[in-house]
């Protein structure tokens, strides 16, 4: 007899082409964050004859049998999905499942399917999506000018969340851009940067809102007010006045130690010429130059002391005569 009903069930299945999901109340899609626990419901709005529930998982090739209830046999998990799958509230008017642990292996569509006579099989469709959103950093800095600040916000999730900067003050945005980079996880880090301007006299408070699916979380920073210093009162002008001024006599002492190097260097050349031009007479040309008038004053004096000793007239005395040898 059971053999029999199942086997009924079977041909109508076959037989009678799938029901309205109009009277299946399911949630289209179930979001679950990977590694938590996504819960799968159906029940009928209206009662119907149901002799079995069956859950399957939609794969590329066809479906596939996840787990069954019935009233002679209870709830049965498939082999394949037995530590992973789990019935919950298994009735033949409502049926759940749980799905431990959740992967990207499980994302998906699945069917419930309530088996009923006469009408058929009853179908409704759930897909169960993941998505993966940390926590968002917010950080604030300094930017070159005083008046100004940085606030970047980075955010990772799949898929690709969306980041929104707030400000509760007055604000002015002067750039905005966004950066995405994929991860080998399949996740993507979204980082948000924006240049803000207005915060002299006030503190105000920036927020970060990352969205993922309808998951979303939010961060708040509050930027501190700038205190104006004593330079910053001084008028624009006067500070590029001050400064061109500097500017200005750099240059003119960079000028005049110039030309006073070119005029020393000018004034060596010159006197190293000068001594090329006039070399000075050899020492041994005086000596030489001296030495003749010495001489010249020597030999007269010799000549004066030798005309006063000679005398006048000196006759010379005869020889006497030789004597001739006698042979």
């Amino acid at each position: 007899m059971i053999n029999g009903a199942f086997l009924r069930v079977s041909l109508v299945m076959f037989s009678f082409p799938k029901g309205e999901t109009a009277v299946i109340q399911t949630q289209q899609t179930v979001v679950a964050a990977v590694g938590e626990d996504a819960l799968l419901s159906c029940q009928l709005t209206q009662p119907k004859d149901v002799l079995q529930v069956t859950w399957q998982k939609v794969f590329p090739r066809g479906e596939v049998n996840v787990a069954t209830f019935s009233e002679p046999f209870g709830p049965k998990v498939i082999n394949n999905f037995c530590d992973k799958v789990e019935l919950k509230d298994a009735g033949l008017q409502s049926c759940s499942i749980v799905i431990r642990n959740v992967t990207e292996q499980d994302e998906g569509c699945y069917l419930c399917l309530f088996n009923s006579y006469p009408d058929g099989a009853l179908t409704g469709t759930t897909c169960l999506q993941l998505y993966e959103l940390h926590e968002p950093t917010l950080h604030v800095r300094e930017s070159n000018s005083a008046e100004e600040s940085l606030v970047s916000c980075s955010a990772t999730g799949r898929p690709a969340p969306t980041v929104t900067l707030t400000v509760t003050q007055t604000h002015l945005y002067l750039s905005h851009y966004n950066v995405s980079v994929n991860n080998n996880n399949r996740t993507v880090t979204v980082t948000t940067t924006a240049v803000l301007s207005g915060f002299r006299d006030n503190s105000a408070q920036v927020g970060c809102a990352v969205r993922v699916l309808s998951v979303h979380k939010e961060v708040f920073v509050m930027i501190p007010g700038l205190k104006q210093t004593p330079a910053d009162g001084f008028p624009l002008m006067v500070v590029l006045t001050c400064v061109c001024v500097a500017v200005v006599i750099f240059i003119i002492s960079i000028i005049i130690f110039i030309r006073f190097m070119l005029k020393r260097r000018n004034s060596l050349s010159q006197s190293d010429t000068d001594k090329n031009k006039t070399p000075q007479r050899p020492i041994r040309d005086a000596h030489e130059n001296k030495t003749p008038l010495i001489k010249q004053e020597n030999e007269q004096m010799r000549q004066r002391t030798s005309a006063k000793k000679s005398p006048k007239s000196v006759c010379p005395k005869p020889s006497p005569p030789t004597p001739r040898r006698l042979l």
